[in-house]
């Protein structure tokens, strides 16, 4: 059964008050809730600021890189199935600090570098730390660089 607009608008600017939302999430609860032109409905929150995608890829940038320690292709393959445009989305990157990146693959390297301390093999141990990087989304060079650093420590 359809949800009465205004009634679904009320229900998406309170859950859009309590966290940051990008279009196409709120577009997808307001079909699941069967309302009429949801597309109508979304421009009508992002008019009122409820909806900012600029705000929610900041947002996103911070919590997926430093909360989650993801990298810099993970949240950018992230943000694009989402929806959100490309400008937006280098311009929520460029805040990310590469330091606190670099600093956190370090921590996450070592940590699985221990958990790999039964692989004898050096060179599948290399192999396996390597591919749990690049699922985490940070670069080859990015992982050989920091790999080569905690190595000669």
């Amino acid at each position: 059964m359809a949800m009465d607009r205004l009634k679904a608008i009320d229900r998406m600017r309170g859950i859009c008050s309590r966290k940051e939302c990008c279009r196409k999430e709120i577009l997808e609860k307001l079909r699941k809730l069967e309302v009429e032109d949801p597309e109508g409905a979304v421009e009508q929150l992002c008019s009122e600021n409820y909806i900012n995608e600029a705000r929610y890829a900041a947002a996103f940038v911070h919590d997926k890189s430093a909360l989650q320690g993801w990298g810099i292709l993970k949240i950018r393959l992230s943000l694009q199935s989402k929806g959100i445009p490309s400008d937006i989305i280098a311009a929520a990157l460029e805040e990310a600090d590469a330091d606190a990146a670099d600093s956190r693959l370090a921590e996450l390297l070592s940590a699985k570098l221990r958990s790999l301390r039964g692989e004898q093999d050096p060179q599948k141990r290399r192999e396996k730390l390597f591919r749990y990087a690049l699922g985490r989304g940070y670069s080859y060079d990015q992982i050989r660089k920091i790999y080569d650093s905690i190595r000669t420590n």
